[in-house]
């Protein structure tokens, strides 16, 4: 099995730095080669100077900002090298320009396997990594993305969302080869995945009864590979009902494939995980 390739966007606020964190403690089956990127966007200063009459002084004002986004990635550079080491992380920080969303796009094509990025960034005037960048994120680059919403902590309850679809079998495999369920300390616990397979309020109760067994037998296989394993097949909203459970669990991490069913199975993922993205209050791991 090979070193996974991650590829982690920062921009200096803490959940840059938290992504980066994330990915030490995640239990992955190897250490990863982790590739930081920090990007400036010097064309998203003139944006908003477009609609206004050119003043004096705009230039000097122009040249100030540039000056200012130079020295911040100079600073963010500096820090993200120090916290590789200090995390214990191989690979290497590089800092690159243009659009941030099509630069992280362009980056993860790389033999990159997995984006680790913050759910926020620094504030509205750096539009850096602010939640539209790490949802157009999702939709749009080719391999796995992990949106970090919170400092890392050890990964001890895992939400495993499941709709049937080839994604979503993905994000099993995910579990099974790119993780290990036991974090190397004594007496420990495995990690706990609770399997959560929603269905809409219909009327089929054969659809049911498949909604069960591929649950079920989705955690037989996660409990041979050594984790704890709870079921949870519900009926109900599957976005409000993944939330819900990961609430309750109180998740460490959600995992969940990038799409769903496709037209006819609209009621699971797609949409669903963006709206999981959006709105859970844990980090959201969206397998591809």
């Amino acid at each position: 099995m090979h070193a996974m390739n991650v590829l982690v966007a920062t921009d200096g606020s803490k959940y840059g730095k938290w992504a980066l964190e994330w990915v030490s403690e995640l239990p992955l089956a190897q250490a990863p080669t982790v590739k930081v990127l920090h990007i400036v966007d010097i064309g998203a200063l003139r944006a908003p100077l477009v609609v206004q009459p050119v003043v004096v002084g705009t230039e000097r004002y122009l040249k100030a900002e540039i000056a200012r986004m130079e020295a911040h990635a100079k600073k963010t550079k500096q820090e993200a090298i120090e916290m590789m080491k200090s995390l214990h992380l191989s690979g290497r920080v590089v800092m690159e320009r243009g659009p941030v969303a099509a630069t992280i796009i362009k980056a993860a094509k790389r033999g990159i396997q997995l984006v680790a990025v913050g759910s926020r960034g620094l504030d509205a005037l750096d539009r850096f990594m602010l939640g539209s960048i790490s949802t157009h994120a999702i939709h749009h680059v080719s391999c796995s993305v992990l949106v970090v919403r919170e400092a890392p902590r050890p990964i001890r309850q895992v939400v495993l969302a499941l709709d049937g679809s080839a994604p979503s079998k993905k994000a099993v495999q995910f579990l099974l080869r790119s993780m290990r369920p036991w974090e190397d300390v004594p007496d420990q616990e495995p990690i706990t995945v609770t399997v959560a397979h929603i269905m809409p309020f219909l009327k089929y109760p054969e659809l049911r009864e498949a909604g069960k067994a591929m649950v079920e037998e989705c955690a037989n296989k996660l409990a041979r590979a050594g984790y704890m394993v709870e079921q949870s097949p519900k009926l109900g909203n599957p976005a409000d009902e993944i939330l819900n459970i990961a609430q309750e669990r109180k998740a460490d991490l959600i995992v969940t494939g990038a799409k769903g069913l496709g037209a006819i199975g609209r009621f699971l993922l797609g949409s669903v995980s963006t709206r999981v993205v959006q709105h859970a209050t844990c980090s959201v791991l969206v397998v591809r």
